[in-house]
């Protein structure tokens, strides 16, 4: 297991490469270019900056999350070639400078959603929160200006040229359904896996958060069976998965443990979190220990050791605690105690087989 830090980039980001180097373990960052609109191409000298950012502080940017597939993809509009030609050039670029693994999602028009960024928690802490009667009883309008006027940081699939244009983009996916959207993930990744393999990538989706449709809008990605009909979309090994615990776990009946079994040689990068799923469907994200949630962290991390797991993994979403300012989800402290947590579930289980516990 491989581990990764999310940086949202120089100018961007709160927290230095310099303290990101303090975290023992830390090998590379998961990186993008968060201001780039989806469906352009990503220039190579931007590219190529990053690059020396990250050699010049002693990491890799084997992974990128994201590089967002434009609307017009996943509604099937015949625009989307346009934009589908622009990925393949971002991704012929990616691999000059050494990216291995591309990160993406194909949820319609939101991107993960909650409804409280900062929600307390018993120790004094504060979470990202999701209230499931409340998504129910608001409109989306609603939603995204609630959500947009409780944080002071651009958030990663929230963009606001996007969401501006949220009346129209709904109004478009009034007759897609979810049929039709498996249909153009089809066509979207007929044309970008051949690229990807050629260049030595794998792309690497992301699973729905929260794992079910939002405001009558489908989601197709959030269950071992769906799992299962993606990968046989494209029978390729560059069409894999980002194996989210935390959004997978936000449904309780996904068994994560089954999924990294079964689909081992699909997954070249793991988010590992934790999250508490309520009787009434809320959830809360919590720290990476097993007893703090709902999921079963030591468990997963005990899956990947079995087998054999070699890809990228990163904490994904941590607490606010310490009283530090910083994105929702993206701080420094309870990521990288994250990142103390799984690696040192990694090392009892190397240590135990090695007869040295």
């Amino acid at each position: 297991m491989r581990m990764t830090f999310r940086w949202f980039g120089e100018g961007n980001d709160p927290i230095s490469l310099s303290h990101i180097k303090q975290i023992p373990g830390t090998e590379g960052l998961v990186w993008a270019l968060h201001d780039m609109p989806a469906g352009e191409e990503w220039p190579l000298e931007r590219i190529q900056e990053v690059k020396r950012q990250a050699d010049a502080a002693g990491f890799h940017i084997d992974v990128v999350e994201s590089v967002n597939v434009h609307e017009d993809i996943k509604l099937g509009l015949p625009s989307r070639d346009r934009y589908i030609e622009n990925y393949k050039k971002t991704i012929v670029s990616l691999a000059s400078v050494g990216v291995k693994v591309i990160c993406y999602n194909f949820m319609p028009v939101f991107d993960w959603l909650r409804t409280n960024l900062a929600a307390p928690l018993e120790d004094g802490s504060t979470a990202l929160f999701f209230e499931k009667a409340k998504v129910a009883s608001m409109t989306p309008h609603e939603l995204v200006a609630e959500f947009q006027s409780n944080t002071d940081f651009q958030l990663p699939g929230w963009e606001p040229e996007r969401l501006a244009l949220l009346s129209e983009t709904l109004k478009a996916y009034e007759h897609v359904d979810a049929e039709q959207l498996w249909d153009n993930l089809k066509y979207f990744l007929e044309q970008i896996v051949p690229v990807a393999a050629e260049h030595g990538i794998q792309m690497a989706i992301h699973p729905d958060d929260p794992p079910y449709p939002l405001f009558g809008l489908p989601r197709i990605i959030n269950t071992q069976e769906s799992l299962r009909r993606l990968i046989k979309l494209v029978d390729h090994p560059s069409n894999g998965i980002t194996l989210c615990s935390g959004s997978l776990g936000a449904n309780p009946q996904n068994d994560i443990v089954s999924m990294i079994h079964e689909f081992a040689d699909r997954i070249p990068f793991a988010h590992i979190r934790n999250v508490r799923v309520y009787e009434n469907g809320d959830f809360i994200e919590t720290s990476h220990r097993s007893e703090d949630g709902t999921v079963n962290i030591a468990g997963i991390v005990k899956a990947y050791y079995d087998i054999g797991f070699t890809g990228y993994a990163r904490p994904d979403h941590g607490r606010h605690i310490w009283g530090e300012q910083c994105r929702p989800g993206y701080g420094l402290y309870d990521r990288a105690l994250g990142i103390m947590h799984l690696l040192g579930l990694w090392d009892a289980y190397r240590y135990a087989e090695n007869g040295k516990l």
